[in-house]
């Protein structure tokens, strides 16, 4: 099974969206901010990692950022999951290289889409 990092700072959000990757199918670790997903990484480069925004300590830009200046992580696809829907938020995190940016709260059918487009595309099943 894939392995989901999903880094989220609203416990409520994390749990929620945790549990239903995992009904679907999918293993998934958490972390509550950038530092710690970071941390997180390092220990079980995911297949794939879903991140917040704005978040406290370090946000989802600046871990992406972070994450490309790694050799061995900045192959990671990340997706942003964020209620930050400024288009020019959303121009920044693509042009930073996310693999998607998909803004909340939406149906979980749009997050699930965005992750088996980025599965399918890298060959993970």
């Amino acid at each position: 099974m894939p392995l989901i990092l999903l880094i989220e700072d609203n416990f409520t959000i994390l749990e929620n969206t945790a549990e239903l990757l995992e009904f679907e199918g999918y293993t998934v670790n958490t972390a509550i901010n950038g530092n710690k997903g970071f941390q997180k990484a390092t220990e079980v480069r995911p297949d794939l990692i879903i991140c917040d925004v704005l978040m406290p300590e370090m946000g989802g830009f600046e871990l992406l950022a972070k994450l490309g200046s790694h050799s061995h992580l900045k192959t990671i696809p990340l997706i942003f999951y964020s209620a930050n829907s400024e288009k020019n938020d959303i121009k920044i995190g693509m042009n930073l290289g996310a693999y998607d940016y998909v803004v909340k709260p939406c149906e979980i059918t749009d997050l699930l889409v965005s992750i088996r487009k980025c599965f399918k595309r890298r060959k993970i099943s």
